[in-house]
């Protein structure tokens, strides 16, 4: 009974101190008025600034989510366009409040980087775009080819193992960022360049002729593209990834940024509790009862949030395919919010 007992004190102090450092994130937030946002530095329907200095983009309004959240306000957020060099380190530095930068979830990045990432926001895979004029179907044909790849990024190791699997030889020209290889790409300098899928329908939608250039259907990666927050911050933790999973449950209870006035009225007991109208469950978070509420009214549900960035009504139109819900064959699933 004695050594149930220390165990139970241990395990009760631990919880203790993890909440007790991840409130003082949440505090600093506060405190300073604003989210502090790592994003990429630009990558259209992810996260882009136009010439007015907005940003816009599937990543950029995930942190316009937390802001809703946590201020009522989605525009309290500080972007900060970060390389793939230097990302993980400015967040580990503690110079940002999160990561939302088409990062791939990985072991080695939570083991050994001292990271931890919230929820899968996107569903990716690697895959290849060149010149429809090459005429080839399948990633198969690409052996002997000169492929752009950017270096220091998951995407260079699934390339190098991909080929060495098929038996295929290719050239490598590695670059430091997406901009050059888009224009290594576009000057004939490599006639491949692989990145996620995603990516390459945001590097497409750049060219001069869209046409001309095909995405190959086969994904030959699993990327799991997550926000990243520092380890030990157990409360910020759950507040970042139940922000992904309030706009999944709300675009499932078909609550959306134009009804949202309507579902504070509802008496279906999971939108009750959704919009915080049954339950306190916003308070044991941190934040108010009405969290996921201010998420939809400010930013939309999951099913918005994509539409506008990266799927039909936008310029790069990506299907939802694997980003559908769970209810439309798709991998988006959101645990109950009970």
């Amino acid at each position: 009974m004695q050594r149930i007992a220390i165990c139970t004190a241990s395990v009760i102090s631990l919880m203790m101190l993890c909440s007790t450092g991840a409130a003082q994130t949440l505090k600093k937030v506060q405190d300073r008025g604003t989210l502090a946002c790592g994003v990429s530095q630009g990558i259209e329907g992810f996260s882009q600034r136009d010439d007015a200095g907005k940003w816009s983009g599937f990543d950029v309004d995930f942190c316009r989510a937390l802001a809703a959240a946590i201020f009522n306000d989605p525009g309290k957020v500080n972007f900060v366009p970060l390389s793939t060099q230097d990302r993980f380190n400015v967040l580990r530095a503690g110079d940002i409040d999160v990561l939302s930068r088409n990062s791939t979830w990985t072991l080695s990045r939570e083991s050994s980087l001292g990271l931890m990432f919230a929820a899968v926001t996107y569903y990716d895979g690697q895959s290849f775009m060149l010149r429809r004029s090459a005429n080839i179907d399948t990633a198969l044909e690409l052996g002997g080819s000169t492929i752009c790849v950017q270096t220091g990024t998951t995407t260079e190791h699934n390339l190098a193992d991909y080929f060495r699997v098929n038996g295929m030889k290719y050239e490598l020209v590695a670059l430091s960022a997406p901009a050059e290889m888009l224009q290594a790409y576009a000057s004939g300098r490599c006639s491949v360049l692989t990145s996620d899928s995603s990516q390459l329908y945001a590097e497409r939608a750049k060219l001069p002729a869209v046409a001309d250039h095909v995405i190959l259907p086969e994904l030959i990666s699993k990327e799991p593209l997550a926000p990243a927050i520092r380890q030990g911050d157990d409360a910020w933790q759950l507040i970042v990834k139940w922000t992904h999973f309030a706009m999944i449950a709300a675009e499932e209870l078909g609550v959306a940024s134009a009804n949202i006035d309507a579902a504070l009225s509802s008496t279906k007991p999971d939108i009750k509790r959704l919009v915080g109208t049954e339950d306190a469950l916003g308070e044991q978070l941190g934040l108010t009862r009405d969290w996921a509420a201010r998420i939809v009214r400010h930013v939309g549900n999951y099913g918005e949030v994509f539409d506008r960035n990266v799927g039909s009504r936008s310029q790069l139109g990506i299907p939802r395919g694997i980003n559908a819900l769970w209810t439309h064959g798709g991998m988006q699933y959101a645990p109950p919010i009970q």
